[in-house]
């Protein structure tokens, strides 16, 4: 069992994916995750990242473009009851009502489950789908299912999955890293079965901040070797230049100091939480918190999709006692980082 919820932008704009399909994009469909993370190394296979950037640049100029849109995907692993949380039906018989009660919310005639209060104040911020369901019981058919819109009846028998989900999907739209702050397009805050691009190939899986990936990030020089590298560069391109008699290599210099930039500007902080204020992280609290105050960094930063995994919901009995445990960590984080679109 799996609860959907839509969150609204405080702007009033739909928070609904908005994919714009234009013509194929033969220079940046195939960008791989370690365009971005050369950039940390500087080695010189770092101006690939600028090449990058160029690239993307172009492809917006020949119109194709898609609207600047993030989701934020929050996966309560196991599936929380639907009556517990967000459909308590306080006036059905007593075997089908919620054991946590229910809390009104600032919606007229919207209640949602009894650890939901703060929530409860954001509900008109927020949509709910009472009616979502389907036909496969089996936890990884079921979440291939819901993740990729598919049924994979093989799943549970331990088959891979065979569809792409909806963050490589937009990873392929619109290339694999935001074109002006270099942050990949798609990324993962823990694994999700059939989280990944299937047939679309790996270029589009998710980018995993966590271990090895994450410390790539970081500028492994001091700033003297970096501006040794960079004059290094700067030569590379003198020599080109004399040779390009057209002038194609004009214009590149910006796009150059965006992939030296990245490893200094916002992209790189993004993933960092002690630049964020230590009040808004009161707010949203620990774990889920953290992993959803960072899913919206990243958001800002130019990140177009974010999965955040939270398990343990996979409840046959103690349901009260589990969801007085559970339940208020994903009320505090969630109604902070509603207030917060």
């Amino acid at each position: 069992m799996f609860s959907h919820l839509w969150l609204r932008p405080s702007s009033g704009a739909p928070a609904m994916l908005d994919l714009v399909f234009g013509r194929s994009r033969k220079n940046c469909e195939g960008t791989s995750r370690r365009d971005f993370l050369r950039v940390g190394g500087l080695g010189l296979s770092s101006v690939s990242l600028s090449t990058l950037l160029q690239q993307k640049s172009l492809a917006a100029e020949q119109g194709q473009r898609t609207s600047d849109k993030s989701v934020i995907w929050l996966w309560l692993s196991g599936g929380p009851t639907h009556v517990e949380t967000f459909d308590p039906k306080m006036t059905a018989p007593a075997e089908y009502r919620s054991v946590t009660g229910e809390v009104q919310t600032n919606l007229p005639g919207v209640t949602l489950g009894g650890n939901f209060q703060k929530m409860s104040q954001v509900a008109d911020r927020m949509a709910f789908v009472r009616s979502f369901a389907h036909t496969n019981s089996g936890h990884s058919g079921g979440t291939h299912y819901v993740m990729t819109g598919y049924d994979h009846r093989l799943a549970d028998n331990g088959a891979n999955p065979n569809r792409p989900f909806l963050g490589s999907i937009v990873s392929r739209i619109r290339g694999t890293n935001h074109p002006n702050t270099g942050i990949p397009t798609y990324v993962r805050l823990g694994g999700i079965y059939a989280d990944g691009p299937a047939f679309l190939g790996t270029a589009f899986g998710p980018f995993d901040p966590a271990g090895e990936a994450r410390r790539n990030m970081s500028l492994t020089v001091d700033q003297n070797r970096l501006s040794n590298r960079r004059s290094m560069l700067d030569g590379i391109d003198t020599v080109r230049r004399d040779i390009d008699r057209k002038g194609l290599m004009e214009g590149l210099d910006s796009f150059e100091q965006q992939a030296f930039n990245l490893i200094l500007s916002r992209s790189q902080q993004a993933f960092d939480m002690k630049f964020e204020d230590p009040r808004v992280v009161d707010r949203y609290g620990r774990g889920l918190g953290e992993q959803l105050l960072l899913a919206r960094r990243l958001c800002e930063a130019g990140c177009g999709f974010v999965t955040v995994n939270y398990g343990g919901w996979d409840m046959h009995g103690n349901i009260k006692q589990e969801m007085d445990r559970r339940g208020p960590e994903v009320d505090t984080a969630v109604s902070a980082l509603v207030e917060d679109l």
